[in-house]
């Protein structure tokens, strides 16, 4: 039945390439001995708790797919191909096969375009998925039973100002629900990014070796801290409104837009968020943080 859709949950869902590495799962080609356990628990945990709830698909929002000009949603039904990180591609080599709800990607693209947003459908098969899509499907929902639509994080933020866009992703985030909702999907959203984002510019000869594992500076944990308190509190408008401030002084990927994307689209919780997991991959602050709607 139309016009009965809703948003089940969203996640904010981080997407370090070592999570996946230290998993060992078919699709990836290098190996590992371990590492991480704190997050890649926490992912189960997430896990677990999803298993309750039935959905229909699953919505990323991510920052490595970024555009200029837009935002911008896959838009051919069937991907198949090989992601390497250009950063770790001796940690992540992912050999993926998904498909896409290009139906639901055309309406998010339509009720952008009523809101004054540009939006684009990428329709080139060949186009490569980006990482962060990748990691944050896999470790959500490691079965790929479930179509997914992926999102990109338009530059609004570098090329005007932070608020901008925010206010961006805010419009990109009501875009997102009312198409949901006409669509009688049932959707579980992920936010694709970490928290504070400053990280280690070398890495210990064994990646896997937790003794040199830790944030990057107190002042990044503190800010970490600070906003997951008021999502345990179900403060999310206060989140938004100290965004700005947290993305600049925290370095976080939060610049691209997808925890406001995600906040604007379940229409600013107020029920307290469960955070799963805290942990730090190469000094970076990570949270996987669940809002059950």
């Amino acid at each position: 039945m139309k016009n009965s859709g809703r948003i089940v949950a969203g996640v904010l869902a981080p997407h370090p390439p070592h999570l996946v590495y230290a998993e060992n799962p078919p699709q990836n080609e290098p190996r590992a001995e371990c590492g991480w356990e704190e997050l890649r628990w926490g992912y189960e945990r997430l896990r677990k708790s999803l298993s309750s709830e039935e959905f229909d698909v699953i919505l990323v929002h991510t920052p490595h797919w970024r555009t200029v000009v837009g935002h911008h949603m896959l838009g051919v039904p069937h991907f198949k191909g090989i992601s390497v990180d250009p950063v770790f591609p001796h940690l992540f080599r992912y050999n993926y096969d998904l498909k896409v709800d290009v139906e639901l990607a055309e309406a998010i693209a339509a009720e952008g375009k009523s809101q004054g947003l540009q939006t684009s459908l990428m329709r080139n098969p060949k186009f490569r998925v980006d990482y962060g899509t990748i990691i944050s499907c896999h470790l959500t929902h490691p079965t790929w039973d479930k179509p997914i639509v992926s999102i990109s994080s338009n530059a609004a933020a570098d090329y005007f100002s932070t608020d901008v866009g925010q206010q961006e992703m805010i419009a990109l985030g009501h875009a997102t629900r009312a198409a949901i909702e006409k669509s009688g999907r049932k959707a579980l959203l992920l936010s694709s990014c970490s928290l504070s984002h400053r990280h280690f510019t070398e890495e210990p000869q064994v990646p896997e070796d937790m003794t040199y594992e830790h944030i990057y500076n107190h002042n990044q944990y503190l800010w970490d801290m600070r906003m997951l308190k008021m999502m345990r509190a179900g403060e999310s408008k206060r989140v938004i409104a100290e965004m700005p401030d947290f993305t600049d002084q925290a370095i976080s990927e939060t610049r691209a837009g997808s925890l406001t994307w995600l906040l604007a689209a379940m229409n600013f919780p107020t029920t307290p968020a469960t955070v799963h997991a805290y942990g730090t991959v190469i000094g970076t602050g990570n949270a996987i943080v669940e809002w059950r709607l």
